[in-house]
């Protein structure tokens, strides 16, 4: 697409995401209906999936021509990425939406062909838009995002769930990530996918890393973090997969291979 046609999905996409947040903090203190997906701490409430409808209706109102790649069931039958896709996360973090009616975010990001042009993810409650267009850097509300120039392993602030260490995680080498933890400076889990991959942008945290995200957790944050500097691949430093389940490092580019060489061993399985 050109720039002139990048520039109005950008703000269009800026105007759904405004107008769910908005429904979403008018109904916040409202009584939920939650239930349970794959385990009983994977919540889905029907705010979820009244945000995710509207999106669906608002983006085929607008764009008939676009599909969408959504968590809730009210997108289109996903298998490539073909066109434009938009892949929408209607509540990132919802057991923080459950339990603190905070610490949650809208994610939208906007592939065409596969390449992510534009990400856009809403701080709902703390009232902080991030977004960012391909090639033309990463913003929080109006002012400009950019990671410090110089990181070392040994200032590093990492963003994981450190339950992996209690008991051994399937998925990675238990003794790597304890000996990564006793080198970095310390650790934080938000609870948000969504949020942390912005507070990589920001510069709040220096690096994310986690075992198992859908596209709609990882669409919108990747093109942002990419945009302010930092890198996004697979916890062994692959491209990529958003169409599937995948792990993720999102960091600095200073730490991010020296992560992933010394630190980061997957199982196979």
């Amino acid at each position: 697409m050109d720039s002139k046609a990048r520039r109005y999905l950008f703000e269009k996409a800026k105007e759904f995401v405004y107008e769910a947040g908005q429904r979403i903090k008018d109904q916040i203190d409202q009584p939920r209906t939650i239930e349970t997906k794959s385990n009983p701490n994977d919540l889905v409430t029907e705010m979820d999936q009244n945000t995710e409808k509207f999106f669906a209706e608002s983006i085929r109102n607008e764009f008939p021509e676009h599909r969408l790649f959504g968590e809730e069931g009210f997108g289109d039958d996903i298998q490539d990425l073909k066109g434009i896709v938009w892949i929408v996360d209607p509540i990132d973090g919802t057991m923080n939406f459950v339990h603190q009616k905070r610490n949650f975010a809208i994610s939208v990001g906007v592939y065409e062909d596969g390449v992510g042009e534009i990400g856009v993810i809403y701080d709902v409650m703390g009232g902080a838009l991030y977004s960012a267009i391909r090639g033309e850097g990463a913003y929080k509300n109006d002012l400009p995002l950019r990671m410090p120039e110089k990181k070392r392993i040994e200032e590093t602030i990492l963003a994981l769930n450190t339950s992996w260490l209690i008991p051994e995680n399937p998925h990675i080498n238990h003794a790597g990530v304890a000996e990564l933890v006793k080198t970095i400076r310390s650790t934080r889990s938000y609870g948000s996918a969504a949020l942390e991959f912005v507070y990589v942008a920001e510069g709040i945290i220096d690096g994310y890393l986690t075992m198992t995200l859908m596209p709609w957790d990882i669409a919108a944050g990747k093109i942002i973090v990419n945009e302010a500097g930092g890198l996004v691949t697979t916890a062994d430093g692959r491209e990529l997969d958003m169409l599937n389940k995948t792990t993720v490092l999102a960091s600095h580019i200073d730490i991010h291979k020296e992560i992933i060489e010394n630190y980061v061993q997957l199982k196979t399985k």
